[in-house]
């Protein structure tokens, strides 16, 4: 038996608002998610890193341009929740622009911070993105 509220063919309304998840995620995850930076390959990268997170399946792929030392460009492709995706998104504006050595200073914190904050069930989603900066610049 069907429960009194349902009809079939509707649709639930606060799922097809682009609202639904401010109560989870920060305006600033949101923006990341949905309008994502740097997003794609970069041609002819110097250097390029793939992980994925084994528990969840999340793959964050990330490419780079050098100019000496010197990011010059560096896009991402991810696979993933919500903030896998902006995580990705962030990390490559943090280190864009950035000497490799800077690059390699960034904290999980400072990536929380862009993002205005984490939920704590999503912490494997920064740490992904670190993993994946830093294998990108090691043996730079």
């Amino acid at each position: 038996m069907r429960p009194p509220h349902y009809n079939r063919g509707t649709t639930i309304p606060e799922l097809r608002s682009p609202h639904y998840n401010r109560n989870v995620y920060s305006a600033e995850l949101l923006d990341h998610f949905q309008n994502p930076r740097n997003a794609g390959e970069v041609a002819a990268p110097d250097r390029a890193a793939r992980l994925e997170n084994p528990v969840c399946g999340d793959i964050l792929e990330l490419t780079l341009k050098l100019e000496g030392k010197r990011i010059a460009d560096i896009r991402f492709r991810a696979k993933g929740c919500v903030p896998a995706m902006a995580c990705g998104s962030a990390i490559t504006e943090l280190a864009k622009g950035k000497n490799v050595d800077q690059a390699r200073q960034l904290s999980r914190e400072e990536l929380v911070q862009k993002l205005g904050g984490l939920p704590e069930a999503s912490a494997h989603a920064s740490h992904l993105a670190m993993d994946t900066l830093a294998a990108l610049l090691c043996g730079v």
